[in-house]
């Protein structure tokens, strides 16, 4: 009786002359990401403003003597002072990859004719890898974002400035003069960062599109990352 009823209450596309629903597709990832393109070593968002990172480096600030230290903290605070928009810093942990050194010491084994140094160099790329293996050693990066929002920009009136987030908003992708103007003061804001960093001791570096599309895919998919490493961007075929 239930399959009898199942059978009476079904109606098919067969059954009924209409086209088949298609199957319903799963939101892509993208969809939710603030993210609209990667172009020109910097990122634009749907909301039409821009991102610039820079890769910073680090010190190690418990070495350092009393006087130093506390140099090291009044040019931080000069830093802070002398910037007026807001920045982003951000610290990545990720476990340490060195699949490019274990290969490029694998090369070394074969071309060897040494025995002796075959040997030794075999044994000293299996206890590399069985240390980053058995103590799980983290790396850890510092990334300075450096924003850039026409709201920012105070030599335009308010209205003006509110209506071009709204039609950046709307159409997602700048226009090529909006943004290279966006993009020229965004890069003057980033001398103005790499300068003042530099005062404190750390060397920054703009990342280049390259380097934004990798670190967002490992941002994003860590696990993927991995085990599938992103290929080299002027290798990437993309479909108009």
């Amino acid at each position: 009786m239930a399959k009898a009823k199942k059978t009476a209450g079904a109606k098919d596309a067969a059954s009924t002359g209409l086209p088949a629903r298609p199957a319903a597709k799963t939101p892509s990832t993208q969809r939710h990401l603030p993210i609209a393109e990667v172009k020109e070593d910097c990122v634009v968002l749907k909301d039409g403003t821009l991102r610039a990172v820079l890769l910073v480096s680090s010190i190690n600030f418990s070495l350092k003597s009393e006087e130093e230290q506390n140099a090291i903290i009044a040019a931080y605070v000069n830093f802070l002072n002398a910037i007026d928009f807001p920045l982003q810093i951000l610290i990545q942990s990720r476990k340490l990859n060195i699949s490019g050194y274990l290969t490029r010491l694998e090369q070394k084994e074969k071309e060897q004719t040494n025995e002796l140094l075959k040997l030794q160099i075999a044994e000293y790329r299996n206890y590399v890898t069985e240390l980053v293996e058995l103590g799980e050693i983290m790396t850890k990066r510092f990334y300075v974002v450096v924003p850039h929002n026409p709201l920012s920009d105070k030599q335009k009136g308010w209205f003006k400035r509110l209506l071009e987030v709204f039609k950046a908003a709307g159409s997602v992708r700048l226009s090529r003069e909006r943004f290279l103007q966006r993009r020229r003061d965004l890069m003057q804001r980033v001398d103005h960062v790499v300068a003042s960093l530099g005062s404190i001791g750390l060397k920054a570096a703009l990342l280049d599109t390259q380097g934004l599309i990798e670190l967002y895919y490992n941002t994003y998919n860590p696990g993927a990352s991995e085990r599938q490493k992103l290929a080299d961007l002027n290798q990437l075929q993309v479909e108009p």
